[in-house]
């Protein structure tokens, strides 16, 4: 199975989750700017909310490379928001591509908001669902 992992990230905080996934499947985190020149199983694709949405690159990334996606799983950060699968599956349903039911999220810092969020807690437990989600 071929799994890739893609990120979105303004502050840093999404990255840090991006890396230790990679990591835990053995594979590099990459940003969305590179696109996916092969087909991926499973993509983790990891973002943010920017006013209640996932950022334009986001949108673009999944359009231009829907043919090489064969099931999105979502990961992110935000110091609000719960989930990044709702704003994810409406463009990847409209590139008529799935999205997973499971997904990984965790607070983010974000001004004087969860500062150190991502933590090390954060990290592992984004480790142990890659994991789960690889071994599905």
């Amino acid at each position: 199975m071929k799994i890739a992992v893609r990120y979105y990230t303004r502050s840093g905080n999404t990255k840090k989750l991006a890396e230790a996934i990679a990591d835990a499947v053995k594979v590099k985190a990459e940003n969305v700017a590179v696109p996916l020149t092969e087909k991926a199983d499973i993509l983790f694709l990891g973002c943010s909310y920017y006013t209640f949405d996932v950022d334009e690159a986001v949108k673009k990334f999944i359009s231009e490379n829907s043919k090489n996606i064969g099931k999105i799983v979502c990961f992110g950060t935000s110091a609000m928001m719960k989930s990044m699968i709702k704003p994810v599956k409406k463009v990847a349903d409209a590139a008529g591509v799935q999205v997973a039911k499971e997904d990984f999220h965790c607070k983010g810092s974000f001004g004087p908001m969860h500062k150190g969020k991502p933590d090390e807690n954060d990290l592992k437990r984004s480790v142990v669902f890659a994991k789960m989600i690889a071994e599905l």
